[in-house]
């Protein structure tokens, strides 16, 4: 009998994954790590498969200073294991090292439809006032690549903060668009994981802005390589309002600085809005932003101590990637290679 072709084999169930990246473009914050970074950590710990890339394709979306690159990456590596990422547990490279991400992006793009790409906020954002014809094609096609970040994996779950989400449904969008045109199962409906009391992380300075490295202001954020004394300053003059603090969470509305504070404190002790609010009712700033500046030097210190530690051996740094990729390209590689097989494309199968 004669094997079925691709086309026409069973769906198959997919295994519980987790994918999700970083960019390395620029030094990681606190929102990055409340929003990324911890709660990659938590999800090593649950037992599902976890693979987690420095995404540096992504990077040069807009241009990079190649030395600058390298060296931002490796420190994203540092701040993942510093984090609590256990490269023997989970995957942990750098995307480049697997052809896999851009050969999928490539089918990717000629699966996705230009109104598609033509809706994505995050485009408009990075280009607004600016001549977004002179944007790179790269930026303009993130998204497909992000998605074949994903499937490269037959990832299931991806964490992502708010501002993600629209990527996903595009990569859900793209996964059932491939599987209708070629009639199978082949790509999961991949589900985001938007979960905590700080999902989105808010300037210090304006709490209606997402807390960003690439803020002129460096009061705006706070940085994973900032010291104990420059993290509890950082705090001590961040953004608030007159008032004190409310007996309830509902007092925090029209209020986004408190409400930001409020939602870094939960985040950082894993106790929730509700809680935190209980505890400091009709405190006023001068009280709450001292607890909040030696909570925070509690948790990020060590941190930073470790990333310290970790980026003064560059060449471990870059092993560690090394054998995340392999990892990686042990799983990626037979899904590419099945979806050059759909889609019609011949490949030598010499050993």
């Amino acid at each position: 009998m004669s094997s079925a072709s691709p086309a026409t084999e069973a769906p198959k169930a997919y295994k519980p994954r987790i994918f999700s990246g970083i960019q390395p473009s620029g030094g990681l914050t606190l929102g990055n790590y409340l929003g990324a970074l911890k709660r990659f950590v938590e999800k090593q710990d649950e037992g599902i498969e976890t693979i987690y890339c420095l995404v540096d394709l992504h990077a040069i979306t807009v241009w990079q200073d190649p030395e600058k690159l390298r060296q931002q990456t490796r420190e994203g590596a540092a701040a993942f294991i510093a984090a609590g990422i256990d490269p023997a547990r989970s995957i942990l490279f750098n995307q480049s090292q697997v052809s896999a991400h851009a050969e999928l992006a490539w089918i990717f793009n000629c699966v996705a439809r230009l109104g598609w790409m033509n809706r994505m906020t995050q485009f408009k954002d990075k280009t607004a006032g600016k001549n977004a014809e002179a944007a790179s094609l790269g930026l303009y096609a993130y998204p497909s690549l992000m998605a074949a970040d994903i499937m490269a994996y037959h990832a299931t779950m991806v964490p992502v903060g708010e501002d993600q989400k629209q990527h996903l449904e595009l990569t859900r969008d793209i996964a059932i668009k491939f599987n209708n045109d070629y009639g199978g199962d082949y790509f999961p409906v991949v589900e985001p994981l938007i979960e905590g009391a700080a999902t989105r992380v808010m300037s210090l300075r304006d709490g209606t802005k997402k807390m960003s490295k690439s803020d002129p202001s460096d009061q705006s954020r706070i940085n994973l390589t900032d010291s104990a004394d420059i993290i509890a300053a950082k705090i001590r003059k961040a953004k608030t309002d007159p008032e004190p603090l409310p007996e309830t969470v509902e007092g925090l509305k029209d209020r986004p600085e408190a409400r930001n504070l409020v939602n870094i404190y939960a985040a950082l002790s894993g106790h929730t809005v509700d809680q935190v609010i209980r505890d400091y009712a009709g405190a006023q700033f001068g009280t709450f932003k001292p607890a909040l500046a030696d909570l925070a030097v509690a948790k990020l210190s060590p941190i930073t101590t470790e990333m310290n530690r970790l980026m003064a051996d560059p060449a471990e740094i870059d092993r560690i990637l090394g054998r995340g990729a392999d990892r990686a390209e042990a799983i990626a590689r037979p899904i590419v290679d099945r979806t050059k097989d759909v889609v019609g494309m011949i490949r030598s199968r010499s050993m």
